[in-house]
């Protein structure tokens, strides 16, 4: 699985409209949803988050994720679960991506390495 702890800060948002081009270039990904839009970008560095905002780290799970694939959003999911640690999968063509609050992303990261070591020594 190899969870490999991205560069920056990111953060969930609700859009009021779709944002213009230049807008959405410096977003991650947009979701739309019933409520509305659910936008997710990066943190500039010294950008504070809004007051109901948490900032999130990315993990990356560096192995190909199937999306006829069946069991490791749950096996992953489980494993933060089970530390108390919360999690955001967005699940792209190539890999998964976790996002869990920054405050926790050294642990997930231990607890991902820990749940990858588990399934190699079988």
């Amino acid at each position: 699985m190899a969870p490999v702890l991205e560069a920056g800060r990111y953060l969930f948002t609700a859009l009021e409209s779709w944002p213009s081009a230049e807008a959405a270039a410096q977003l991650l990904g947009v979701f739309r949803e019933d409520e509305g839009l659910t936008a997710y970008r990066r943190l500039a560095p010294e950008e504070v988050p809004p007051p109901r905002g948490v900032a999130m780290v990315k993990i990356t799970l560096q192995v190909y994720s199937d999306l006829e694939g069946v069991g490791l959003t749950a096996a992953v999911a489980t494993a933060l679960a089970e530390k108390g640690i919360p999690c955001n999968v967005v699940a792209a063509l190539h890999h998964d991506h976790l996002f869990v609050p920054e405050s926790q992303g050294a642990a997930a990261l231990r607890c991902l390495e820990a749940l990858a070591r588990a399934a190699k020594d079988g």
